[in-house]
């Protein structure tokens, strides 16, 4: 299927539009003699017309979609979202963020048609720009080497758990991998604070830390303020991704990834997450949401469902060994399958990095 976003692709298909998704652009802006072009099932997305042009390009067999003015998000959109974007306050006061999230709200157990439509194509939108950052092949993999790390949302930024996943993720970073979360506050923030300070030494973490501290809690005043002061005092951090969910709404969408892939549906975000992370999937303590997220993972590297079986680190080795049981367990379960060797648990960042660089992911 031609995918058509920009004039430059637009012209390159020399009049053959058949079947082609055009989306996004502004036709007022060049002179089209829409006659000379072949039209028929092609799909112009949220795109703008001359008024003479839109029923002849509908009799000529194209079809037109454009969201509704009053929707406060884009279906159709190229990118994937920015923090500034989504904490963009308007006259209402509130950010873009929670105006999805409030908009989302109102139906998210029974949405209509049109709504439900409007997300998925949202969510479309997410998987297409995603799969340009990554680029992955045919076999599934990236030149980018994608590591997730998981963990509890209500950790706060003064905890010890808070301070060793940043200084983790750092190291990551510093060690050329793609550090990606579920972009959310807590567990997740610190690992995308880590990897954008990727390119400083350790005091720039201790500090940040210290600075955000006096707002420690995703629910206390001045937490989103006090990130983007460390954003201007450490500017131009090393990239870095979150995959998180207007599901969780509530919770903002942590500031320090570079790209955000905001879903609506938690179930996709939850399964891409998971899967893009080919170099391994780090757990730091967390409640039922990381367990559930520990179980896919597992089910992900037993059936080798997206071609490469993966590294899963468990950082707590009391938390996941004897208090929860959980690493015992998986190990039982993974006994003579692929990944049993690519499991690993300690307390040690230096021994949880070097594990990584001596395990890549196994192709199925």
């Amino acid at each position: 299927m031609k995918e058509i976003d920009n004039y430059q692709q637009f012209f390159e298909h020399q009049f053959d539009l058949k079947d082609a998704v055009i989306r996004g652009i502004d036709f007022h802006k060049v002179e089209i003699n829409w006659t000379l072009y072949d039209v028929r099932d092609a799909c112009f997305l949220e795109c703008s017309f001359e008024p003479e042009d839109i029923p002849f390009l509908i009799q000529s067999g194209a079809f037109l979609f454009s969201a509704p003015a009053d929707l406060p998000y884009q279906p159709f959109r190229k990118t994937l979202y920015r923090w500034d974007e989504l904490t963009d306050i308007d006259q209402s006061g509130y950010t873009r963020d929670l105006q999805i999230y409030h908009h989302f709200s109102k139906s998210r157990f029974n949405a209509g048609i049109h709504e439900a439509l409007f997300q998925r194509m949202h969510d479309h939108a997410i998987d297409s720009a995603l799969a340009q950052l990554l680029n992955r092949d045919n076999n599934g993999s990236s030149e980018l080497k994608c590591i997730a790390i998981m963990g509890g949302h209500s950790v706060m930024r003064n905890s010890p758990y808070y301070k060793k996943v940043a200084l983790l993720s750092q190291k990551l970073a510093q060690h050329g991998y793609f550090v990606c979360s579920g972009g959310g506050p807590g567990i997740m923030e610190a690992a995308n604070l880590g990897a954008y300070l990727g390119k400083w030494e350790e005091d720039a973490i201790h500090d940040s830390i210290e600075m955000m501290s006096k707002a420690p809690h995703f629910t206390s005043e001045g937490f989103t303020e006090y990130a983007v002061q460390v954003l201007k005092k450490y500017p131009s951090g090393t990239k870095n991704l979150a995959i998180p969910t207007w599901f969780y709404g509530h919770e903002p969408s942590n500031i320090f990834a570079s790209y955000i892939a905001k879903y609506f549906s938690n179930s996709l975000r939850e399964d891409t997450l998971l899967a893009i992370a080919l170099h391994g999937i780090i757990f730091a303590p967390g409640s039922a949401g990381t367990t559930q997220e520990i179980f896919m993972d597992a089910a992900q590297n037993h059936y080798g469902t997206f071609n490469f079986f993966s590294p899963m680190i468990f950082l707590g080795k009391k938390h996941y060994e004897s208090d929860t049981m959980i690493y015992p367990i998986l190990k039982k379960l993974a006994w003579g399958k692929e990944y049993a060797d690519l499991m690993f648990a300690s307390d040690e960042i230096d021994e949880i990095v070097q594990f990584i660089l001596a395990h890549p992911p196994i192709q199925k």
